[in-house]
């Protein structure tokens, strides 16, 4: 099954979406900000980056970006898992480089669908 990496400053949300992920079997990492997420991917390369936008310090937004442009992390898809549910949010993500975009609250099969379309 795939690493994913979790980033989220929400407890709440990082559990949910751990215990999707657990039950289906993936190993989970989690990060609390954009820049412990950028730091983690590079550290532990994960299969998939779950990424929120509104966190404090470095968002979603600029993590993502971070991620899909430097060497390392650039072959990992970001699946951007939010509340934001805006057309210019979406396109923006995909700018970013997010191979994917969520809107919260997010159950079981669309959580694991947006997984698999994004893995080889």
């Amino acid at each position: 099954m795939a690493r994913v990496l979790i980033v989220d400053d929400s407890p709440t949300e990082t559990h949910k979406m751990s215990t999707i992920l657990d039950k289906h079997g993936h190993e989970v990492i989690t990060a609390e900000s954009g820049e412990e997420g950028v730091a983690k991917a590079k550290e532990t390369l994960p299969d998939v980056v779950l990424m929120d936008i509104v966190m404090p310090g470095l968002n979603g937004f600029q993590a993502t970006r971070q991620l899909s442009k430097h060497d390392t992390t650039s072959h990992i898809p970001v699946i951007i898992v939010t509340t934001k549910d805006q057309e210019t949010d979406r396109l923006w993500g995909k700018r970013q480089g997010a191979k994917g975009y969520l809107t919260k609250p997010v159950d079981d099969g669309t959580l694991m669908s947006a997984i698999s379309d994004v893995l080889p």
